[in-house]
């Protein structure tokens, strides 16, 4: 995801209050082991993006301490370190910089809107530190020092799109939140509906902090869309789906969306609320099978309600961390460059979510989809795609040609 840093700034206001101050990171595991391999988290823990922040920082740490308790990595211990960035840019500035430089750590693994991540991955850049992102967002980075652990639309809303059409009709309404990532995600659901002979009646665009959606409502109503695409996010954006289901369309116009339950949406709001919404993701906590059956468990037995479901955007975090401790394995080293090269190689790791592999080319994941639908605080699963490529990064991005490339590409549709 991402947002311009003048609207996120304004949106956050009130999170950016405890700056001054400052907040140390928690640390955990042999804090005082010279061995450690140090990583660091910097996500926001507080602040207006913390429901998507909580459960990121949850998943990583699960992940450091399985590998922990089979030995460590290269019979190291990984000692972790926790920033709370509070959804303000300052302080993921800050505690970029400091991650590089005071903690050395091996691999940073953060970042939450594309806001965030395109203030650390400048820094981790010019000092040479290895960085994860383990967001969803709207594709096209292309840089050596960078992997990319989440989706991007060509996985999602190019599955999502059609499948709506044809089972609801061809006239869409989109509301989408105010910045890149709504931006961006809208042009590829305009992109993927006109593909399927549909038409885009509406793009709407809303800040972050909006939650008065009346006006949007009774647009909707009277432009009698056959469908309504939200990409609205982040805590202020639940009052779209309360207002709209007060307002009697609930079960009239069907909604579909790549973001919705990110937030854990489809448990904070009622059944009345959210049944019956179309999502696709690479993950989520109903997959069948007998490995996500246990990883669910495992999860809930350690954090219990503080993480009432394990949302997409925590299991792109958690694999974040395999992919990331399966090139240091390959590697036989934490050295950057000695990592980048393993990780080029095409790792493959199994996870909860299914299989997932490293693009070379991209540095971002080829992965499962699945699309589902909200029902009764559940995702039921309907339909999987196996093995999707990141396709529209693909379209722009070849670092295997140009491996000094460090730039986010704008692609063109």
């Amino acid at each position: 995801m991402a947002i311009s840093r003048r609207s996120f700034l304004q949106g956050s206001a009130l999170s950016a209050l405890g700056l001054a101050a400052g907040v140390a990171p928690k640390m955990s595991f042999a804090a005082d082991n010279k061995d450690a391999i140090k990583v660091a988290t910097i996500l926001d823990l507080s602040g207006g993006l913390d429901i998507y922040g909580k459960p990121m920082s949850n998943a990583i740490n699960l992940a450091a301490d399985d590998i922990n308790a089979a030995g460590g990595l290269l019979g190291r211990p990984l000692q972790m370190i926790n920033y709370d960035a509070q959804s303000n840019m300052q302080l993921y500035a800050q505690y970029a910089q400091q991650a590089a430089l005071k903690d050395k750590v091996a691999v940073v693994q953060g970042g939450i809107t594309s806001a965030s991540r395109e203030v650390i991955r400048p820094v981790l850049d010019r000092f040479r530190s290895l960085y994860f992102y383990p967001a969803q967002y709207e594709g096209g980075v292309c840089d050596r020092n960078y992997f990319s652990s989440g989706s991007t639309p060509a996985q999602t809303v190019e599955k999502l799109v059609p499948y709506a059409m044809k089972k609801w009709g061809k006239k869409i309404y989109v509301v989408a939140a105010d910045y890149n990532y709504g931006q961006i995600v809208s042009a590829w659901v305009k992109k993927s509906v006109h593909d399927n002979g549909g038409e885009v009646v509406t793009v709407e665009f809303f800040p972050l902090d909006v939650t008065d959606f009346g006006a949007a409502i009774s647009k909707i109503q009277s432009a009698k869309p056959d469908i309504v695409w939200s990409a609205l996010v982040g805590g202020a954006h639940i009052s779209f789906y309360r207002q709209w289901h007060a307002a009697g369309m609930s079960g009239k116009i069907p909604i579909a969306s790549t973001v919705f339950g990110g937030g854990n949406e489809h448990i904070i709001l009622s059944p009345e609320e959210s049944n019956g919404i179309l999502v696709a993701a690479n993950y989520m906590q109903e997959i069948p099978t007998p490995e996500n059956q246990a990883f669910v468990q495992k999860f809930h037995a350690k954090y219990g309600t503080s993480t009432p479901y394990i949302s997409d955007l925590a299991m792109g975090a958690y694999q974040g961390m395999l992919i990331w401790a399966e090139g240091v394995r390959k590697a036989g080293s934490v050295d950057r460059m000695k990592v980048i090269e393993a990780l080029e190689s095409g790792i493959t790791v199994a996870s909860p979510s299914g299989k997932v592999t490293v693009d070379p080319a991209t540095h971002h994941c080829t992965l499962d989809v699945h699309i589902a639908e909200v029902e009764n605080h559940q995702m039921k699963i309907l339909e999987t795609f196996t093995d999707q490529a990141p396709s529209d990064t693909a379209m722009v991005c070849d670092l295997k040609k140009n491996p000094r490339d460090t730039k986010q590409y704008q692609i063109e549709l």
